[in-house]
């Protein structure tokens, strides 16, 4: 089948790599490149360089709305247009030309979880089950009708990254499932549920601010559902401070969870306190229960772990935040 491909991000790549090996891609459209890092430089897409490493004919519009995004894709002729993660809505002239229309692979359980951010929406509210969907693109935001989902459970120690690897595997794979079924014939496309539709907005930066107020397993769902990216934060000693692995205990400090509160700083009632350190963790009291602390990071300077830490600065009865 001649597929025209649409997507950014690492997330995309399974999907592509899987067309590439199944059908033949006539075409990939990518977003521009962007500043990155500390020098801003351009920066092009995982996308990018991956189609331009296979030799695939490539296009960057800034927008799909015109004749020359229209004129691009009507001459690579494809019979469908995949998008994954591509960041740019597609107008209803584009959505119509391919002769079986655009398949989009999106990392939830349509209608949940609508938009931007399904895997770290996800995460941040618990959710026990997530999955992939693929549908035909409309002219909505992620409301276009079914060709079939894939579930898999969120496990426990999942991050925003570790989860997302997943998906976009169980995605490529379930993609190739409904491009045959809707090439022969076998596979029809229902409408989204009117009930349980959730959306999922973007990331933004302040959300990975912590609040040590609220209990244990929210925070431990934040650092979790932002890591890799924006990675949670929190200041400590008036400078920044990420968090990048911790786990929540429901037990307060004095519950018999190992620490000695008579060893410790009288202020150890109050949320954001560092309450101690156990095995390898710097434990923190939270509105209800402790986050035991086990990866962070200070301006400058590398990852390491809570203990490392704990050796160059004396952290019992600091407070976070």
């Amino acid at each position: 089948m001649r597929v025209a491909f649409a997507g950014t991000p690492e997330f995309a790549l399974p999907s592509l790599e899987a067309l590439r090996t199944h059908h033949e891609v006539v075409g990939v459209l990518t977003q521009p490149d962007r500043p990155s890092g500390r020098g801003r430089a351009l920066e092009p897409s995982p996308i990018k360089r991956s189609a331009t490493a296979l030799g695939l004919p490539l296009a960057q519009p800034a927008t799909l709305r015109g004749e020359p995004a229209r004129a691009q894709l009507f001459a690579w002729r494809p019979e469908v247009l995949v998008v994954v993660a591509y960041g740019l809505l597609l107008p209803g002239e584009l959505l119509a030309l391919p002769r079986l229309g655009c398949v989009n692979v999106h990392a939830s359980l349509l209608p949940r979880w609508r938009g931007a951010a399904p895997i770290q929406r996800a995460l941040l509210a618990g959710d026990a089950l997530t999955g992939v969907s693929i549908m035909q693109m409309d002219e909505g935001l992620d409301s276009g009708p079914l060709l079939l989902q894939r579930r898999i459970a969120i496990g426990a120690d999942d991050t925003g990254g570790t989860l997302g690897h997943k998906l976009a595997s169980l995605g490529a794979a379930a993609l190739l499932e409904a491009l045959t079924g809707l090439a022969d014939g076998t596979l029809r496309a229902t409408p989204q549920p009117g009930e349980g539709i959730t959306y999922a907005a973007k990331v933004q930066k302040a959300e990975a601010r912590i609040d040590w107020t609220q209990e244990a397993a929210a925070i431990e769902r934040q650092v979790r559902a932002f890591n890799p990216r924006p990675i949670a934060e929190t200041r400590l000693r008036g400078e920044q401070l990420r968090i990048f692995a911790a786990r929540a205990i429901e037990a307060q400090p004095d519950e018999d969870i190992g620490v000695n509160l008579a060893e410790t700083a009288s202020n150890c009632s109050v949320a954001g306190t560092i309450v101690g350190l156990r095995d390898d963790s710097l434990l923190v009291r939270c509105g209800r229960g402790c986050l035991a602390v086990s990866e962070v990071q200070r301006p400058g300077r590398r990852p390491v772990g809570a203990r490392e830490l704990s050796h160059s600065l004396a952290l019992t009865g600091e407070r976070l935040g």
